[in-house]
């Protein structure tokens, strides 16, 4: 058995601290932005830490010993937090509420012996939330991971890419805050992505969609991408020249198509408008990525008439980005065969996020798309 300890400091008895904590004056302190420290997704540097900003975002490195202590903290709004999920030695643990907006540290004493163990800390929650910020790590020292991703690829969709709803093993679904069973770690999206050892990278926001959102107009996925925080009223960019992937897959229109949340009014689903939306931003992708093959995705949330008109949609956008851009690779699509939606909200589950991996980690490997480097 693994132990996970939480600790904050400040407010724990000296009993707690005796019977739970190490000596951290035995360990070495590492800063977020310490060369041994990588970190995947949207992340930026900020005062010697790392900001975890999307979906399944993350920060790794190994550590020698058999304890170590992670400094993290959270920027949300007043009485809102965060989710980290942590992966150690390849092993999923928990989920871990982060809600201090001062460094918290969270304790790992892994039980099997090793020379260094392998810790992830990913972002379960999604940039809506906020950020979860690495300060840094104490232990008697650490390395970096030596890479084995032989590919990069992004994911670009909504809640389901998001992971929302898909993890209600702690708190029931209706209960407490509307991103409590988040869970990015066990989207489709990571899962597909482990599964082909590639680098990833998720800009998926909820609600989000092509033309129009699942309740509003706007702003729509298109709108706030180039956006560093996905954020309509950031000032930052995101450095498309940063991390290039080989693949992007889009997965959006279930936003779209959906009949809202029955109170903002909204007209009927607007065909042409969703097609050009929709290729116009795969021109903006384009422009940041010349050389990536695209797939775009059906949605495994909508019953089967909107299912057929998406794919025929999807079609549509694939003819059409082809005319706009006759040198560019193929652009795939694929369909999802039905995968019931029994999270909360009507989201997929882990176990149904499993399915739809299992779908998609095939056709992800074909040799059309070639997401093994060529050698």
């Amino acid at each position: 058995m693994i132990l996970l300890i939480f600790l904050r400091r400040i407010y724990l008895l000296p009993v707690a601290l005796l019977l739970f904590s190490c000596n951290s004056s035995s360990l070495n302190e590492y800063s977020g932005n310490d060369l041994a420290i990588a970190r995947h997704g949207r992340t930026l540097v900020k005062d010697n830490a790392i900001e975890l900003i999307s979906s399944a975002s993350y920060a790794e490195f190994q550590f020698k010993g058999d304890v170590c202590n992670v400094m993290l903290s959270n920027t949300a709004a007043a009485g809102d937090y965060n989710f980290a999920a942590i992966e150690l030695d390849g092993n999923y643990l928990q989920r871990i509420k982060v809600e201090s907006n001062v460094p918290q540290s969270f304790t790992f004493r892994p039980e099997k012996e090793a020379d260094w163990h392998t810790v992830r800390i990913y972002k379960a929650t999604e940039a809506a939330n906020g950020l979860v910020v690495f300060h840094g790590v104490q232990a008697s020292e650490i390395q970096a991971i030596t890479a084995n991703q032989d590919v990069k690829i992004e994911f670009i969709g909504n809640s389901i890419t998001c992971g929302m709803g898909n993890d209600a093993g702690e708190v029931p679904c209706g209960r407490n805050k509307w991103y409590d069973q988040h869970n990015a770690y066990w989207s489709y999206a990571a899962i597909t992505s482990r599964s082909l050892s590639a680098d990833f990278m998720l800009s998926s926001v909820s609600g989000a969609g092509i033309y129009r959102n699942w309740n509003s107009d706007g702003p729509t996925l298109p709108r706030l991408y180039e956006s560093a925080y996905l954020q309509v009223d950031s000032l930052i960019k995101w450095d498309f020249s940063a991390w290039i992937p080989d693949v992007v897959v889009v997965a959006l229109g279930t936003n779209d198509l959906s009949d809202g949340d029955g109170e903002t009014p909204r007209l009927p689903f607007d065909s042409t408008a969703f097609i050009y939306e929709y290729a116009g931003f795969i021109s903006t992708i384009y422009s940041h990525y010349p050389d990536a093959r695209f797939v775009l995705l059906s949605s495994p949330m909508i019953p089967a008439v909107k299912s057929d008109l998406l794919l025929k949609c999807l079609e549509s956008v694939k003819k059409l980005s082809e005319l706009q851009h006759p040198t560019q690779k193929e652009i795939s699509v694929f369909r999802f065969d039905s995968v019931t939606s029994s999270g909360c909200s009507g989201h997929p589950t882990i176990a149904e996020h499993k399915q739809m991996a299992d779908q998609l980690i095939p056709f992800m490997k074909s040799g059309k798309l070639k997401v093994k480097s060529e050698k």
